[in-house]
């Protein structure tokens, strides 16, 4: 992995479950980890609604000082620009949802640019109301990219309708995910599937290699 993972998409796409379980994965590697919620309001899952199981993985957390209250104001602590600051760190940054959110990482797009060691992974649900097709989706894209100042390096498909989600839906959304891939000459590097769907599309997915997440609920990624 690079040293700075972005994971950036619509609202309720899945990136900060996504960020969560990167960054674990990072720390129980035994490197030295940090996760920053670029988030400049206050959606209703944030970040640090995993705060005891990052720290309890020695974790580094930056966040909004608003973060979890009922303030909504654009305010990013002076310590997110440890993230291009402080090299030593891996660093997995949870982008705002859409362009309005993605504001925010345009105050460290230059450095990470200059760096240039950074992936910035787009996350999708095909099942969210304004990215339902791939078409919708390059439209996210290019906002996000325009907003930020960065261009993505990948996707992730997270197609679901949670506790409801069927085989036919996982199949469904990686169809689109797969066209997405070639419009917008992204990788699709993988596809959520609820860990009891696996045996049910396993078959029908191409380079099928679970490796298990830690959700709210269980899920698991090829």
């Amino acid at each position: 992995m690079k040293r700075v993972t972005l994971f950036a998409g619509h609202y309720g796409s899945g990136k900060t479950n996504l960020a969560v379980n990167c960054a674990l994965a990072l720390a129980g590697q035994g490197k030295k980890t940090l996760i920053a919620d670029l988030d400049i309001v206050n959606p209703y899952f944030r970040t640090r609604d995993s705060q005891a199981e990052l720290e309890k993985a020695g974790v580094r957390i930056i966040v909004s000082p608003y973060a979890n209250s009922n303030v909504d104001v654009p305010a990013l602590p002076d310590e997110m620009y440890r993230v291009v600051d402080d090299k030593s760190y891996h660093a997995v940054i949870d982008v705002g949802g859409d362009d309005r959110g993605a504001l925010a990482l345009g105050r460290l797009a230059p450095a990470l640019k200059e760096e240039n060691d950074f992936d910035m992974l787009l996350v999708v649900n095909f099942f969210r109301p304004l990215t339902q097709t791939p078409e919708s989706v390059m439209q996210v894209i290019r906002e996000i990219e325009t907003a930020s100042s960065m261009t993505f390096t990948g996707i992730v498909n997270n197609t679901n309708l949670g506790s409801q989600t069927r085989a036919e839906d996982i199949l469904s959304g990686a169809q689109k995910a797969k066209e997405l891939s070639r419009l917008a000459r992204l990788p699709l590097l993988a596809n959520c599937v609820r860990e009891d769907l696996i045996p049910s599309v396993r078959d029908q997915m191409e380079n099928a290699q679970p490796i298990r997440l830690h959700f709210r609920a269980d899920w698991a990624v090829f």
